[in-house]
Parts: structure tokens; sequence; C-alpha cells
């Protein structure tokens, strides 16, 4: 079956990009299309259009808004790459930063020179997301001076406002009503903060597991990522997203398992070393059980987030003394800027480049009555 698809990079994520018209009209089939789509499960995605890793392992649905207080409805899914599984519950705020870029290609958003600000409705997380994008003679400009860690080469920056962005899986700040919970994982007590903010994750010093905040990808073992994955599912549990036994298959993607540790010098992933006096705090993700290469945009935001709240993991980690924040990765360096409305968080936005890989078609080895075709 041939269905029109755009490949986007949005940061250090890319996916496949559909229109809603174009996606199966039963929801529930949703699942097994985009299975379909990205050849999953199978480690290599050979039979599909995932890149056998799960920042390329994504996918964006996209249509024009119907409430006129948003201009775009997106959503959001991480496709697993060997279950049989398609995970809606969470955001990804790279892949947010193409969802502008497409909808203006695509028709869905009238450009505006030089600015184009598009009205983001996550469906995942109901909340709103506002994109700054630079237009040039009608057209999304990609080229300009913007680098972003983890992508080489640079491009035009877009802007990405995260508002009022508190409980957006959960409902709830803490999603345990508590800023530390104490999990028992690898036979010890190991304490822990799970903030929603953007999406939900599970804070733990890297000192409490044995680790600096400094390690590399590679640097996790088979055996310290289990004892992670553990704790995540322990946590996934306490959110209620799944029972702690089924967290992997039923709830891989949240909460995200984020290490953190006071500023050090590291060496990232390019070879460039990294003083501490240039960073507020180290930070090491996982992204479907295994490290991710930079760092998760949602992640950002929550960490951002957690960064001014008291008494959790992190306040004796970080100081904060200004509005943006800078958090050191396996990457690099990412800034966040958290704005004020009467002493409360009310946006957090951060900077990324996107652009548009591939237009074109897929062919599905299974047949989908879509929605356009019922129209």
């Amino acid at each position: 079956m041939k269905v029109p698809v755009v490949i986007m990079r949005g940061g250090t994520s890319k996916g496949v990009f559909l229109n809603h018209a174009h996606m199966p009209k039963n929801e529930s089939l949703w699942e097994p299309f985009l299975l379909d789509v990205m050849g999953s499960p199978d480690q290599r995605q050979i039979d599909g259009l995932g890149g056998a890793n799960s920042l390329t392992s994504k996918a964006a649905i996209i249509k024009k808004a119907d409430s006129p207080d948003f201009d775009v409805e997106y959503t959001f899914a991480q496709v697993s790459i060997d279950q049989q599984m398609v995970d809606f519950k969470g955001n990804c705020g790279n892949i947010s930063a193409a969802v502008g870029p497409y909808a203006i290609e695509q028709g869905l958003v009238q450009p505006q020179e030089p600015i184009t600000t598009v009205r983001i409705w996550n469906t995942n997380t109901k909340k709103l997301i506002v994109a700054e994008v630079e237009v040039e003679n009608g057209r999304v400009k990609v080229e300009g001076q913007c680098a972003i860690p983890g992508v080489p080469g640079t491009g035009s920056p877009i802007y990405l406002s995260f508002t009022q962005a508190e409980g957006a899986v959960t409902g709830k700040l803490f999603p345990t009503g508590n800023p530390i919970d104490m999990i028992k994982a690898n036979g010890r007590l190991i304490p822990v903060s799970i903030v929603d903010v953007a999406n939900p994750l599970v804070f733990v010093r890297a000192k409490d597991i044995g680790l600096t905040g400094t390690e590399l990808p590679a640097d996790f073992t088979a055996s310290k990522l289990q004892e992670l994955e553990e704790i995540r599912s322990i946590a996934a549990e306490m959110c209620k997203f799944a029972d702690r036994k089924e967290a992997t298959l039923k709830s891989p993607a949240v909460p995200k398992l984020t290490i953190v540790a006071a500023p050090t010098d590291y060496t990232d992933l390019t070879g460039t070393y990294r003083k501490a006096a240039d960073m507020d705090l180290s930070i090491r993700m996982m992204s479907m059980q295994k490290p991710h290469q930079a760092l998760a945009i949602t992640g950002a935001i929550c960490t951002t987030a957690a960064a001014f709240l008291p008494d959790t993991v992190l306040s004796e980690l970080i100081d904060i003394k200004r509005e943006v924040l800078r958090l050191a990765h396996p990457g690099g360096i990412i800034e966040t800027k958290a704005e004020f409305v009467a002493g409360h968080i009310s946006a957090i936005k951060v900077v990324r480049t996107a652009r548009m890989i591939l237009e074109g078609y897929v062919y599905t080895k299974s047949h989908y009555t879509l929605a356009s075709q019922l129209a």
C-alpha cells in the first residue's frame, strides 16, 4: 500500500511525519500501521523506515487544528525497535522542533516572514508548544549559523517554548506526591525524584548508583543498564503506568531514567573537552533502555523545571543563579531559559534546528483504510 510520508530531522532525532488524513481511519490500527512503516519488530528495522536506534524510530502525526487556539495538532509515537508496541504516552521535544517546519511546508500554516509562529497542541501531553520558525521567500529557512550538540553542521534556529508543562503525562508535578522517594533496587535503597514537566523523568544521583555522571554511552555495562531499568520500572509502577515486571514492555519510554551529577570536567562524544565552569549540571539520560547519545528536549525541559524545585535530589547539585541553565550531556552542552510570571515558571524555551530530508511514499506490507479514503 502506497502512503505519503515525509522524513524530517528535528534536533537530535529523526522521524517519519504523516498527515493525519494518511493514517488509518480506525485508530486501533495506528500501532500495527506504524510498526509496518518502521519495520518493527526487528533489531535492524531492515524492512521499514526505522534507523535501528530509538532516536530514529519515531513518528509524528499532524493535522490542522480544530480549535482556533492552535494551528496544528501533533501526536508523537515512539516505535519500539524489537517489540511489537508503539508508545503514545509522552512527547519528544526534538521531534517537536520539526512540527512547525512541516506544517508550513505542507500548507497547514500560512507562512509569515521573517518569523512564522506555529501554535502546536501536543495531544500526548495536552500541552501547548509554541515554535518560532524563520521563513524566507515563502519557504522555511534551513540555512543558518545555529549549531546544536549532536548534529553536524549548522542551520536556521527554531525556538520552542513549552508552556505550563507541569503534569504533562500524569497530571501532577510530583506523580507520587513526594519530591523524593526511596526505591529499593539491586539490594539497596536509592533516593529518586520523579518529576513530570513536559515528560515524566525519574532523577537519580550518579553517586547513589556508583557512577560519576561523566560516563559516555559506551561506558555503561549491561549489568548497570539492567540496574537502571529496574529503578525506572519501579518508578513506572509508582506513576501507575505499568506493573514493574511489565514496565519494560508496556511503558518503555516513560518515565525516562535520568542520572544527574554536579558539574565535572569531561570529554564529550565529539572529543571536545568540557570544563565544569561551563555547565550548571551534568546529566545522562536513558532512551528506551539504552544510553541517550545527547539529551531529550523534554528531558531538558523537565530538568530545568526540577532545578528550581526545592528538596529534590537535584537540590544539592545545582545552584541556580540565573534564568539560563547549562546542561552537560554526552553530546555537549545545551542551554535552556526559564520564563517567569509572578515568581512561577510560565514557559521554558530551547533552541533547535530541523530540516526535511525526504518527501515521498512508503509502501506498507498490509492494507489499511486511511482516513482520506473515507473523506
